[in-house]
């Protein structure tokens, strides 16, 4: 009896830094899609950010029937000619619309990267602070990990932080810069 009581002694006291070490060895989940989605930040610049691609949108609009316009005006004098050359006059007026083209082209190509840069740096803004008060809550609990709950197959329900993780997040940061990312801005600005 009294060696069966050593051996429990022994295997509970065993037991104690096993479970201490299971403890710090847990993996935490956060869901960073519904972080991007439920964030006040992200709704904020997500509305910001949507109002950009209406503006892309209407202005691609505006020019595509701008250039429509002048495309048919000239496409109607060149089938007037039948076989015949343009003259120069009519000439000068493809080629100014081409360059219209192209500058239509340009324009809406850096609206579009513009308003990806911009959507690139308010995640990189979110996904920082995001990764900060990730850390601070694994290392609060001890724990080893924390992944997105998107790299995962399975976890169980407790190890999911992620509203603790979102309402340090809509605390600490309320708001961020809907801009394009630092050096999107300096060669936006070099290339005008």
């Amino acid at each position: 009896m009294r060696k069966s009581l050593i051996i429990l002694a022994a295997a509970s006291a065993a037991l104690v830094p096993a479970s201490a070490v299971a403890q710090r060895a847990a993996v935490l989940v956060v869901d960073t899609d519904r972080i991007l989605t439920e964030c006040t930040a992200c709704r904020a610049a997500s509305t910001a950010i949507q109002g950009q691609v209406a503006s892309a949108r209407t202005r691609a609009q505006t020019l595509e029937n701008q250039l429509r316009t002048e495309a048919q005006g000239l496409e109607s004098q060149v089938k007037a000619l039948g076989n015949k050359q343009p003259d120069a006059a009519l000439q000068q007026k493809i080629t100014a619309f081409q360059s219209k083209q192209q500058q239509a082209r340009t324009e809406l190509a850096n609206r579009e990267n513009q308003i990806q840069s911009t959507q690139a740096h308010v995640q990189q803004q979110i996904g920082a602070r995001t990764v900060q008060i990730a850390e601070q809550v694994r290392a609060r609990r001890q724990a080893s990990v924390v992944m997105a709950k998107q790299s995962l197959m399975a976890a169980e329900a407790a190890a999911d932080i992620t509203g603790e993780v979102l309402a340090a997040l809509n605390q600490q940061l309320p708001s961020v810069s809907v801009t394009p990312l630092p050096q999107q801005r300096q060669q936006g600005a070099q290339g005008r």
